[in-house]
């Protein structure tokens, strides 16, 4: 049964790693559902968060042929493990002054915040795991979405496991 899965891959920091990566996936012809990177504490090592759909086996061989590929340092597969999962959503919603305190409210219940508030025009910020940005991006359907960006999920997982 193919369901959302999520590694993390450990990568040398260097040009053309994060395009090795995303070619093995794409060649395979598997979607990249979600990928965030950053540098980690070492600076010389990049984490890679990627989230894709996949049956447990092939996501087994898709970490196999990953941890295969030249500046790969580790994969971790998170399927199995307790991890903190957080993700940032920014949306501009179109909304009338008269709206505004509905929309507020809103945010508090989701612990969002409005960053910026222009002509007719509102930034939400909401930080938290998938769900519950989906659950937010649902309700904000009620108003005009005018732009949205998500950053991918990024995960650690929890207490010493790693």
């Amino acid at each position: 049964m193919e369901t959302q899965r999520t590694l993390s891959v450990l990568v040398k920091n260097r040009p053309r790693v994060l395009a090795r990566v995303a070619g093995l996936f794409a060649r395979r012809g598997f979607n990249i559902d979600s990928l965030a990177v950053s540098t980690t504490e070492d600076e010389a090592i990049s984490r890679m968060t990627i989230a894709t759909t996949a049956d447990p086996p092939t996501l087994k061989q898709i970490a196999k042929q990953v941890q295969k590929l030249h500046d790969v340092v580790r994969v971790i597969d998170h399927t199995e493990q307790k991890v903190v999962e957080r993700e940032l959503c920014l949306v501009k919603v179109r909304v009338e002054r008269t709206q505004r305190p509905e929309l507020i409210s809103l945010c508090d219940v989701f612990r969002g915040d409005i960053v910026d508030i222009g002509n007719g025009g509102v930034i939400v910020q909401i930080i938290g795991d998938s769900d519950k940005i989906d659950a937010f991006v649902d309700l904000m359907g009620e108003y005009e979405i005018v732009e949205m960006v998500r950053s991918g999920k990024i995960v650690l997982d929890r207490g010493a496991q790693g």
